[in-house]
């Protein structure tokens, strides 16, 4: 699709509004000077939003009234039954960015239906904590053609500070799936650290730190492991056990696909349902610590 082919962007949708949503819609509305309608099926972040001057609005009517549409979404069951509500009030012109983590074959089928009705696409996931949500700080991955990725960056730069176009529609995902993958392998290892080290005479409040100063180092250690291992405080409303095993699902499906063995990756699959099973199901995913390393 040329560029020339998309809309200006002068009205946002935002759909979407958790843990992650919510700030990125804030940003969105305070800084893109675009005005900025949400939808989201509790009533609490709209409320919230509304002195950012978000305005509540239903499904349909974003759908027909916004040039650019964005979802945040827990799923891709989520994103293909949104993507299904939408589809019959877009038309050409319109541009729609999924900022939710998704599997990579269904990103490729919405993108490529949606081409066909001439309206773009972009699969662009966000990494980072919560915190780099609310500061405006987080990386995005973009999966799509140049064209839509020049036309939706200036956008996405009110809610990151590295925008990053990863190659064609679902390569987003492909890069947001295996940075999730990496994460939840460390954490693993690191918890399997920090039980060696407490049963031979050192504590993880003095591993942790010497770790850090060593090459051993990483920002797992520094975030997931002195700020939630370290004093054992796994939240709910974080990125929970549920979601660490939705995104690894999607990059073992890839693997398989592929031909890969990935054992590494299997048996964090294993110990995160193991988790999910113990009751760790909605508390922040290095909680798989607890399996590892039980008090």
């Amino acid at each position: 699709m040329a560029i020339g082919a998309l809309r200006p962007i002068e009205t946002i949708g935002f759909t979407g509004l958790g843990v992650m949503g919510e700030p990125m819609c804030g940003h969105l509305a305070r800084r893109s000077g675009k005005r900025v309608l949400a939808y989201d099926l509790r009533s609490e972040p709209l409320a919230r939003l509304a002195t950012d001057g978000v305005i509540p609005m239903p499904l349909d009517a974003i759908g027909r009234d916004c040039d650019l549409i964005l979802f945040s979404l827990p799923d891709g069951k989520a994103v293909a039954s949104v993507v299904a509500a939408l589809e019959q009030h877009l038309s050409p012109g319109q541009c729609v960015v999924d900022t939710s983590t998704s599997s990579v074959p269904l990103t490729r089928e919405i993108g490529a239906r949606l081409d066909q009705h001439g309206i773009g696409f972009a699969d662009a996931p966000v990494a980072r904590t919560r915190e780099a949500a609310a500061r405006g700080e987080l990386s995005i991955m973009v999966g799509a053609t140049e064209a839509v990725f020049q036309h939706v960056r200036p956008v996405l730069e009110t809610m990151g500070t590295d925008i990053t176009h990863c190659g064609p529609i679902g390569c987003g995902q492909v890069c947001k799936v295996l940075n999730n993958m990496l994460v939840f392998q460390h954490t693993s290892a690191l918890a399997e650290a920090i039980a060696i080290g407490r049963r031979h005479g050192v504590p993880p409040e003095m591993l942790l730190p010497i770790l850090a100063k060593g090459s051993g180092d990483s920002f797992v250690l520094r975030s997931h492991g002195m700020k939630s291992m370290l004093p054992r405080d796994f939240p709910e409303r974080a990125f929970s056990t549920r979601y660490a095993i939705k995104d690894l699902s999607y990059a073992l499906e890839m693997a398989a696909e592929s031909r890969l063995a990935v054992p590494g990756a299997e048996l964090t699959m294993q110990r995160l349902k193991a988790s999910d099973q113990a009751g760790n199901g909605e508390k922040y995913h290095p909680a798989v610590l607890k399996l590892i390393d039980p008090e």
